[in-house]
């Protein structure tokens, strides 16, 4: 059996479960995914939310819009002005970190 590997580098071995991982398996992107749930929100409020340095949030925030989890609008204001947003799948996302963070808070 041939093993191709999709856009986002998960190959058909990994499964559901290390494709779900690809997008939230790292330390950000959940917690990302989180502070979203509640609306819109531009780059420096996720950044001071999050405690997390610019560069990393840049990074994160570029996978999880390749991934189609947060979609970016970009505002033609002076200064520009730049939201980050859930997309469907990101919202279909929130039933799985919510029960990781209760088995977090369980056996942490």
């Amino acid at each position: 059996m041939e093993s191709h590997s999709n856009p986002d580098g998960v190959t058909p071995k990994c499964g559901s479960i290390g494709y779900a991982l690809s997008i939230v398996g790292d330390k950000w992107s959940g917690q990302i995914v989180r502070d979203l749930t509640v609306g819109p929100k531009r780059f420096t409020e996720l950044e001071h939310s999050l405690s997390i340095g610019p560069r990393t949030l840049s990074q994160r925030l570029s996978s999880l819009e390749e991934k189609e989890i947060v979609v970016k609008k970009s505002y033609a204001e002076a200064p520009p002005r730049v939201e980050y947003s859930l997309t469907k799948k990101g919202e279909d996302l929130l039933p799985i970190l919510q029960s990781m963070a209760q088995w977090g808070s369980k056996y942490h």
